[in-house]
């Protein structure tokens, strides 16, 4: 379909055959050609300078300001939704913390972690969700629905609970962090386990929940991408709009990938900053099929069984690939693959270091450390590592750690030795 001008403030298009539709579209694929598809913005009515001084105007220093950290920036996420279907936790307003004991064992002078799991639920995910379910909200749905290896059930199911729509989580039977399922059961979602990886899930339900009109929310939504980009505007907000040198992030279906890139681009396009930074996506040894794409130029798309311990990133056949790919060519980025004996390592430290984080989220530093030993990221760069998740979601003991003692007696004498 095509619009008349003037266009409205923000459009839905195919970014395989450019195809058209409105931001109310139930559809998360094209209908003419089954593409993926992004939202696009007409540019913001004010110039860069005093976009960051409105947005900065929001931030936590009044009580009439916005409290979501995805809403303050409104004109650059989705500025023609209606304020009534915006479902707010709030979200996002995350830390971004620096600690010398684990930049000094990465080797880089500046290395700031943006903790993601201090979200609501726990997680980066709450970011995108806010705005998918919100759309969602917008455009009738009578439910929500997601594959899921913990983390997108986990939020999309306390936001569907805000906005009082039923959720169904289909996941791999067996293969997902107990506590994220407790989460998403508490809400009163439906959860149906599947005989079949992460990848099995979201076919089966791509196939399913148009026919039944169920609204899909994984990040092959484009609302979700939307959403996710405010962790890129809150980390420049944060660093006063003077960009790092690198963004680190771990990469599992890469939706977050395609939204930090995304989020760069708009940015400079919309005069918040004059350079990027580079982006550095990290995959699991074991479920690594974007780190392969990136060997080869992206010339194939690389499907894979995924097998790793950081579960949050095991999968194999990325939705977002397209989109990712993008990001990495436009930011001048870097794909690698870290083995899970690294990912556990950067997650010691960055326990350690008193943050915290589940194991996919260490990955992000993990591949610091590789990038910074090879010399492509320099002791001097300002680095930023988005760790995505809290350090409960997967609570799973590291073996490294596990100790074997048995239980001493309840004696002082016996407390004393112990503590010697």
């Amino acid at each position: 379909m095509s619009f008349e001008t003037p266009r409205p403030p923000s459009w839905v298009v195919c970014q395989a055959c450019g195809d058209e539709d409105t931001i109310l579209t139930p559809h998360v694929r094209c209908r003419s050609c089954g593409g993926l598809q992004e939202v696009r913005h007409r540019a913001p009515g004010l110039p860069g300078p005093l976009l960051r001084g409105l947005f900065n105007t929001r931030c936590c220093h009044r009580g009439d300001s916005e409290v979501s950290g995805v809403w303050r920036f409104k004109e650059l996420i989705l500025p023609g939704l209606s304020e009534e279907n915006i479902v707010r936790y709030p979200e996002g307003n995350t830390p971004l913390v620096f600690r010398e004991r684990l930049a000094e064992r990465v080797g880089v002078e500046d290395l700031r972690c943006k903790v993601e799991g201090m979200n609501p639920t726990g997680s980066f995910k709450d970011r995108g969700m806010t705005v998918a379910v919100s759309q969602a909200r917008a455009s009738g749905a009578r439910a929500v629905a997601c594959a899921s290896t913990g983390n997108t059930s986990a939020s999309m199911a306390t936001y569907a609970a805000l906005a009082g729509l039923p959720a169904f989580v289909l996941v791999p039977a067996g293969q997902v962090a107990p506590a994220k399922l407790a989460q998403t059961e508490a809400t009163g979602a439906h959860i149906i386990p599947v005989e079949g990886d992460f990848d099995a899930c979201l076919r089966l339900l791509e196939e399913v929940a148009p026919t039944v009109g169920v609204h899909l929310v994984n990040s092959i939504n484009p609302f979700r991408i939307e959403g996710q980009k405010a962790v890129m505007f809150e980390i420049l907000q944060q660093m006063e709009w003077d960009p790092p040198e690198w963004v680190a992030l771990p990469a599992g279906n890469l939706g977050n990938t395609a939204a930090v890139g995304k989020a760069l681009l708009e940015a400079r396009a919309w005069g918040l900053l004059d350079r990027l930074p580079r982006l550095l996506a990290v995959q699991a040894e074991g479920a690594a099929p974007f780190a392969a794409g990136f060997a080869d130029q992206f010339a194939t798309r690389h499907r894979v069984t995924a097998t790793t311990r950081a579960t949050a990133i095991r999968i194999g056949d990325p939705a977002s690939w397209d989109r990712a790919a993008t990001a990495i060519r436009e930011t001048h980025g870097e794909v690698i693959a870290v083995p899970d004996e690294a990912i556990f390592e950067a997650k010691r430290e960055i326990d350690r270091a008193g943050i915290g984080c589940e194991p996919a989220s260490a990955a992000s530093v993990a591949g610091v450390r590789v990038l910074r030993a090879r010399g492509t990221i320099a002791a001097a760069d300002r680095v930023v590592a988005i760790l995505t998740g809290h350090l409960l979601k997967d609570p799973t003991p590291d073996p490294a750690r596990m100790t074997s003692l048995p239980p001493i007696p309840a004696t002082a004498e016996a407390l004393r030795s112990a503590l010697a």
